[in-house]
């Protein structure tokens, strides 16, 4: 198998990479083992240095590396540097705060010395995605280290050079050979990866069936795993919202990234009273956004990472409409057979839709009208998925309501989802388990350990199990 580096805005292969063989695979994890070892080992104040170093690379090259992402797989040149750049945020963050985070934590404990340990297991396999090719690893990369386990990195097969560059990053930043690895693999390699003994868990951002294929081989053989999945965020708009900026921000919020992300809003769920109001002026901010050369800072809007992925998305479109639902702008490639897919807005959507149940991954806003709070959080939370969602009141009640009711991992009032490092990130239902970033994210590959040691002296008083 070859690995090719495909420009999505102009269809030319950039670079082609020959997949890692059964026995450069094998090697690699050998390497990772050991690492491990000796990675545990080591101080955590180096582990946090070797993070810090990172982040000043990062820093440093964030041109040449948001260069890169959107040659590759085509997001905006500015949102790509911006990429790079909150990368490095994240490692300084951890290279900061993480070694009190797996700091032992103190239980009073009468006759005992007793305290929590928060130990490394050792290597973990992390699947990664295209659409945002160096936050996605870096949001595990950076804390793991700080923790003392290695990673070895499975990235989409469309981005490998992205893949490969993180690598680098981590070698040049200091971090001791093994201590980061990328596997070029298919995605039917994983499974023989994550069986291994020397592999001990997995993270994964990507579909519900990669995540359920590494969750059943991962149960299969009793190892951790943290899943990031889909999500359909609902963002809600009541009458006394700041129209303005809910409006502005809900074109930003289901554009960014080309509309390629998993916590962009995808359904606008707006009261009766202001519903005619948002959607005449979102439709017309969709319309109006600037779509062309990714490479270019002023563009707004470029192409989908694949050909493959637009036609996807124009299927999802066109079955909604057949189903009954509505379009009022786009809707269809610009040009058969490529990666550019315009902003489009659906509304009168039936349940039992595309538009309605799944995710579309890309600049399709789906607005819906509701009757009430009540009614809209019924919609927020109709689908299976619940990831984030994004609520706009200046009721102190609604927005209370709002962030106990709806049914996701994270609830933003007043402002747009966003994944920030002092924050945990992940979801519920069909959008996964387990966290990322902050003190939780970091401690979830980890051993976390009690130890009870009686002191000299004191009684045998104990309680049973």
């Amino acid at each position: 198998m070859t690995f090719r580096s495909v420009n999505p805005a102009s269809g030319e292969t950039l670079a082609e990479f020959p997949a890692h063989t059964p026995a450069e695979i094998d090697a690699k994890l050998a390497r990772a083992s050991l690492a491990a070892d000796a990675w545990r080992r080591t101080p955590v104040d180096e582990r946090a240095g070797m993070v810090a170093q990172l982040g000043a690379l990062l820093d440093a090259e964030k041109e040449r590396l948001g260069r890169m992402m959107t040659l590759e797989m085509g997001k905006p040149i500015r949102a790509a540097v911006e990429e790079a750049a909150k990368c490095a945020t994240a490692c300084r963050y951890y290279a900061v705060h993480g070694p009190e985070f797996v700091a032992d934590r103190i239980v009073e404990d009468p006759d005992h010395r007793s305290f929590v340990a928060y130990h490394p297991i050792g290597v973990v396999l992390a699947v990664m995605p295209w659409n945002f090719p160096f936050w996605q690893a870096i949001r595990f990369m950076a804390p793991a280290f700080v923790a003392g386990n290695v990673g070895v990195l499975k990235h989409a097969s469309n981005v490998p050079q992205c893949a490969l560059e993180l690598e680098s990053l981590v070698k040049r930043a200091g971090a001791p050979d093994g201590v980061f690895q990328t596997l070029l693999i298919a995605s039917d390699a994983v499974a023989g990866v994550l069986s291994d003994r020397r592999v001990r868990a997995a993270t994964l951002t990507g579909s519900e069936g990669a995540g359920s294929s590494v969750a059943t081989v991962a149960g299969t053989h009793i190892k951790k795993t943290v899943l990031e999945l889909g999500g359909s965020d609902p963002f809600i708009v009541m009458p006394s919202a700041d129209l303005d900026r809910a409006i502005e921000t809900a074109v930003r919020a289901r554009t960014m990234n080309n509309g390629q992300s998993c916590i962009a809003a995808k359904r606008f769920i707006v009261h009766d009273a202001v519903y005619d109001t948002f959607l005449a002026r979102f439709t017309d901010g969709m319309k109006g956004l600037k779509v062309g050369d990714p490479m270019d800072p002023a563009t707004q809007l470029g192409p989908l990472a694949t050909a493959k992925q637009a036609e996807v998305l124009e299927a999802q479109v066109a079955k909604s409409v057949a189903l009954g639902a509505r379009l009022l702008c786009g809707g269809a490639r610009t040009k058969a057979g490529t990666a550019w897919f315009p902003a489009t807005v659906l509304v009168d959507i039936p349940e039992h839709t595309p538009a309605f149940d799944d995710e579309m991954f890309g600049p399709v806003g789906c607005v819906f009208r509701a009757r009430d709070a009540g009614d809209a959080i019924r919609l927020a939370n109709a689908p299976r998925f619940g990831l984030g969602a994004s609520a706009w009141t200046r009721d102190t009640a609604e927005q209370e309501r709002f962030a106990r009711e709806i049914d996701s991992g994270m609830v933003f009032v007043n402002d747009m989802v966003v994944s920030d490092p002092r924050f945990p990130f992940g979801g519920t239902k069909s959008s996964g388990y387990g966290r990322e970033l902050a003190d939780v994210g970091m401690r979830e590959f980890t051993n976390i350990k009690t130890v009870r040691i009686r002191t000299a002296g004191a009684g045998n008083q104990g309680h049973t199990e």
